[in-house]
């Protein structure tokens, strides 16, 4: 199964958060499945980290290159495909970032892993 990180449960593994849910813990685990970070969610933690939210022990795009190869996690680039699905969402999600999450994970066959209830409401296979 394919599996895209939502960019909070990206930033719960790598810290080996409480906030994961055994789902999400199992499905990550599990060496069959392929997990994807999205250039979006780097370009959200790129986002915060540049406004002052996201305090990081390292500059951004060592920081994340870092953790994505330690967890052995690949790269899902943002694709026109994917970009062009954006109008034939419901406006039911305001987040931007969330709302392209969404039709990567449609477009791409992924499994979204994410504990937003709202990103569920889409139709999108979402797990947690």
């Amino acid at each position: 199964m394919k599996c895209l990180l939502d960019t909070c449960t990206f930033l719960w593994i790598i810290a080996g958060a409480k906030e994961l849910s055994p789902t999400a813990k199992e499905i990550f685990a599990n060496p069959a499945n392929e997990v994807l970070l999205s250039a979006v969610s780097v370009w959200e933690l790129s986002v915060k980290h540049s406004l002052g939210k996201l305090p990081l022990p390292s500059v951004v795009e060592r920081f994340v290159v870092e953790q994505r190869e330690r967890h052995g996690i690949a790269v899902l680039s943002l694709d026109e495909r994917a970009v062009l699905h954006l109008h034939k969402l419901p406006a039911l999600h305001r987040d931007p970032f969330d709302r392209m999450l969404i039709c990567q994970a449609i477009e791409h066959d992924c499994v979204l892993l994410t504990p937003d209830p709202l990103i569920a409401q889409y139709p999108v296979r979402v797990q947690w």
